[in-house]
């Protein structure tokens, strides 16, 4: 049976049939609810006890990662955790001893990998909210990640995306797809958005890749994969981490919202926090306009290469229609 060929909703039972019988491999209570909670590069779900203990339980997206990736992420995340630098996920074990399982479905053509974390508390920050205080805490948070990864020893199997330019917004082998797939891309938008990736690559080609700038980096730090607790602010989903420009994890963060006005100033507190723990070069102060024009067109790539999902479908068109305004303004200011 070709799963991807299936009705979307089709996929969704056969998921969630999935997503319960893996349940079977962890030392879980009996008779757990299992709820999608979100559908993106994979499936995630909330697991409830009866007496209400959770937990969150991930089907990896078929061909995305490997498993010794996978296997990396998870080794970052976890030292991340136990070196006391920002709380992430805590993986579980299954009944043989291994973060990660490995579950089929006749409705697939190959099995898939699973992961088990704890459940974390706190809440997702909106865009509507006021988050200048939360923003510098996630500087802070993310100028301390930047110093671990300067310093930690990775295993010697580590093997992890790279988000270079040829891989984010590059014609050949874009890990997102091409961002000329992107809902609306038409001659005229191709052709601006065409000088503004150009532009982009020039700018990121004098950034260079040396070791103070260019490094293993979360990818994804927007708010959907943010949670405050408290005064604490947690960080989720490591599927995107890989190595890019540090600075990169300051344009993700504004993800879907880099039109809206309080962009500028959440940036500010953003780079509060940073300095706070890791010096900040004007250069690359400077180039983080670059990054969340990188960030923008590398969505518009998103969307339209995962219109199945519930995040692209709401973006959608208007999304596009919203980065022209931006890449008119990033011309206008770099060229």
């Amino acid at each position: 049976m070709d799963f991807d060929g299936l009705a979307h909703q089709d996929q969704l039972n056969i998921l969630l049939e999935l997503a319960d019988a893996s349940l079977a491999r962890y030392d879980l209570p009996p008779n757990c609810a299992v709820a999608m909670i979100n559908l993106s590069e994979n499936a995630t779900y909330r697991i409830e006890a009866p007496d209400g203990r959770r937990w969150a339980l991930r089907i990896h997206r078929d061909g995305y990662h490997s498993k010794t990736a996978i296997a990396s992420e998870l080794a970052w995340l976890v030292d991340l955790r136990n070196t006391g630098v920002v709380v992430t996920p805590r993986p579980i074990k299954g009944k043989d001893g291994e973060l990660i399982q490995i579950v089929g479905h006749a409705a697939m053509g190959r099995p898939r990998h699973i992961v088990l974390s704890d459940w974390e508390t706190g809440v997702e920050p909106g865009i509507g909210e006021d988050l200048e205080g939360p923003f510098e805490v996630l500087g802070e948070v993310t100028a301390r990640m930047h110093l671990h990864t300067r310093q930690w020893q990775r295993p010697s199997w580590f093997q992890r995306h790279s988000w270079d330019f040829e891989t984010s917004l590059g014609e050949d082998r874009p890990h997102w797809g091409r961002w000329r797939d992107g809902m609306g891309v038409d001659a005229e938008r191709a052709r601006l958005f065409g000088r503004t990736v150009d532009l982009i690559g020039r700018r990121l080609a004098s950034c260079g890749k040396g070791h103070e700038r260019f490094g293993l980096i979360h990818c994804d730090l927007r708010l959907a994969n943010l949670l405050i607790d408290g005064k604490a602010v947690k960080v989720i989903d490591f599927d995107d981490c890989g190595f890019g420009w540090y600075m990169y994890d300051a344009a993700t963060p504004v993800s879907f919202y880099e039109h809206e006005p309080q962009v500028p100033g959440l940036i500010e507190a953003w780079k509060k926090g940073y300095r706070r723990v890791i010096a900040l070069a004007k250069e690359d102060e400077a180039e983080i306009p670059t990054f969340v024009m990188l960030r923008r067109l590398l969505l518009v790539a998103w969307i339209g290469s995962h219109h199945e999902t519930d995040l692209a479908r709401s973006m959608g068109l208007p999304y596009t229609q919203g980065t022209v305004g931006l890449c008119e303004e990033y011309l206008q200011k770099f060229s």
